[in-house]
């Protein structure tokens, strides 16, 4: 039997390996139209690889994946988070969780994930062709097709499946930072706040988290999450809309006597708090005692509501992911085979599922993988043998 596995990505490594050790006898072969395999997941973290996250604080699947609620939840089932760090533990990845839920190698090197996952597919008996573009799936000889190209920011970029029938939803992209042109705010650049929420003005969208002031706008956890929220919304209007950012603070001083530029809360710097000042139309010289009650509700006003015009994307293209790409409509969603053309398959983010920053897309990538070659496997009769 061969199966071909077309993409080199996190998804379709890890399939290969779980196809071939299950099914020694087929032939796995994962084709790359890249130079090197598994390129995205050697960036991935900052050269870390986030490989995946603890989900504690999160109350519903929605809030990590904003598409693909569905789908992910029965992906985790057959393939959770805890599975994944049990999967690399054992394969002599040591890991180690963040305080901030992300799992990261114990080397807080890419590296050693890329490697053990192309010395396990070597062991296996993958065959990898890297700078082997496909270019018409359908033509393709191989008895089971998946899909695993990760997403493409263009529907170009899904050309080769023009021989199939299949409903794409537009891809645009996720995960950026917001372009921001306000010269006071950008002489804040490198100032980090660790607990805002941020919205899209007019919309239900927002975000928690950090924020950092970039020489460009807004970046940090905060923004991206919401990048993610928003991808389709902020994509319509063309990455223009109106960012509300909650500074998670009041001012409420006893001390009357002292300048209200010197009181600033403890949750920001000095210099984010004589900009907030300002933006409420007080003078940096006024004491709290000379505040009246609207300029105290002007500035508490700023401080959970300060407004600031969006007007594009990051100028670096630093987006990772993608919001789009092969509809659900077309895949059985507990096995990620198509509806339409049986032992097609697709997983990973070339189908219309993504998360928000923190290990939530490779958690997906290696979920959909997992259930991919399970489903294979039980579709030809085999057994699923326990890992040693």
């Amino acid at each position: 039997m061969k199966i071909a596995i077309i993409g080199a990505g996190a998804a379709g490594c890890f399939c290969s390996i779980e196809l071939k050790r299950r099914l020694p006898g087929a032939d796995v072969t994962v084709y790359e139209a890249g130079a090197k395999a598994l390129a995205k997941v050697a960036l991935t973290g900052g050269g870390r690889c986030n490989l995946t996250n603890s989900f504690e604080g999160i109350s519903k699947l929605s809030e990590a994946y904003p598409r693909g609620e569905s789908l992910m939840k029965r992906a985790l089932r057959n393939f959770s988070n805890k599975d994944c760090m049990e999967w690399f533990e054992r394969e002599g990845v040591r890991l180690v969780a963040q305080e901030d839920c992300c799992v990261f190698p114990k080397s807080q090197d890419a590296m050693q994930i890329v490697s053990t996952l192309l010395q396990r597919m070597k062991e296996a008996g993958v065959i990898l062709k890297t700078r082997c573009r496909i270019d018409n799936l359908k033509e393709l000889d191989a008895d089971i097709k998946i899909v695993t190209t990760g997403g493409s920011p263009k529907r170009s970029g899904l050309s080769f499946l023009d021989g199939y029938k299949l409903d794409i939803s537009e891809p645009v992209p996720s995960l950026f930072t917001f372009n921001i042109y306000d010269e006071n705010l950008r002489r804040l650049t490198g100032t980090v706040i660790q607990d805002v929420t941020a919205g899209i003005c007019g919309t239900s969208f927002k975000a928690s988290g950090p924020l950092l002031i970039t020489d460009w706008g807004v970046s940090g956890p905060a923004i991206l999450k919401l990048s993610s929220y928003a991808a389709r919304y902020l994509a319509e209007h063309n990455y223009n809309a109106d960012l509300n950012i909650n500074w998670g603070c009041s001012f409420n001083s006893t001390d009357s006597k002292r300048q209200v530029a010197h009181l600033h809360p403890e949750k920001i710097t000095a210099r984010l708090w004589e900009h907030l000042v300002a933006r409420s139309g007080i003078r940096q010289d006024i004491t709290a005692g000379e505040l009246g009650s609207k300029s105290l509700n002007k500035l508490n006003g700023t401080l959970s509501s300060d407004v600031y015009h969006i007007s594009g994307k990051g100028r670096f293209k630093e987006e990772f992911v993608t919001c789009g790409g092969v509809s659900l409509n077309n895949i059985n969603l507990n096995t990620l085979e198509c509806k339409e053309y049986p032992e097609l398959y697709f997983a990973g983010e070339v189908l219309d599922v993504d998360g928000i920053t923190g290990g939530f897309n490779l958690q997906a990538a290696w979920s959909m993988a997992f259930t991919v070659a399970q489903s294979i496997c039980r579709a030809t009769g085999s057994r699923m043998h326990p890992q040693p």
